[in-house]
């Protein structure tokens, strides 16, 4: 056999299973954060990468710019989806994809995922089934957190119901975290006091009633004796 056809044969073999790998045969996989996409400053998050059961190996990427911090992840928690980043700054920030890879063959490309860092710029407070917009405040940092105070004044019945709230952050006001867990606000004590006003209520215009009646029956009398004594002079 001739050295060339002998380094045409070498070449197919090593070109083969590479070109298997660039197929994109197998269904492309979810790509999410945890516990959400839109970060504060600091915070850590967890890209996941989530494919077919069979999956070698999981690969992610930024877009247009790449992710070095990607290469320091073990390889133990890459090859099962998990992408963490401790301490999250704006060298993370961007837009990602992931793709996986099994017995050869490579999937698709995941739906992009757009990470956001920043700090809580403002938070909305919303609740179900309210006709109102959301209040909104800017936020505050206090005992090393953002926070915003809502003051509702008097509490009435009215208050009552599920309360959620969003942040946004300062590099993207526009784009709003995931809403918290939600708070059921009950409103103790209020139909007692109603029911006491309206049965005071009730009581004084009985007693207006009574009154009136007791009048009337005084005057009825009164005019019953009028010719009584006139007959008996």
């Amino acid at each position: 056999m001739t050295p060339i056809l002998m380094l045409l044969i070498c070449l197919g073999l090593s070109l083969g299973p590479r070109t298997h790998v660039q197929a994109g045969t197998l269904p492309k996989p979810t790509l999410w954060a945890e516990p959400g996409s839109v970060i504060t400053q600091g915070s850590p998050v967890t890209l996941r990468c989530q494919g077919s059961l069979q999956v070698q190996e999981y690969r992610l990427y930024r877009e247009k710019k790449p992710a070095s911090w990607v290469r320091l992840i073990r390889q133990q928690l890459v090859k099962k989806g998990y992408f963490p980043i401790g301490f999250i700054t704006s060298g993370h920030a961007g837009r990602y994809r992931c793709w996986y890879y099994s017995r050869n063959h490579s999937s698709e490309h995941s739906d992009p995922l757009e990470l956001s860092w920043g700090q809580f710029h403002t938070f909305l407070l919303t609740k179900e089934g309210a006709a109102h917009p959301p209040l909104r405040l800017r936020s505050e940092h206090q005992a090393q957190q953002y926070q915003a105070e809502f003051p509702m004044g008097p509490v009435t019945s009215a208050h009552a119901g599920t309360y959620r709230c969003y942040g946004s952050l300062s590099s993207n006001p526009y784009l709003l975290t995931h809403p918290s867990d939600p708070l059921e606000l009950v409103v103790s004590g209020q139909h007692p006091q109603d029911y006491t006003v309206e049965n005071l209520i009730r009581m004084g215009v009985a007693g207006l009633v009574l009154v009136f009646l007791g009048i009337l029956l005084f005057e009825a009398q009164h005019s019953q004796r009028s010719p009584q004594d006139a007959v008996g002079q």
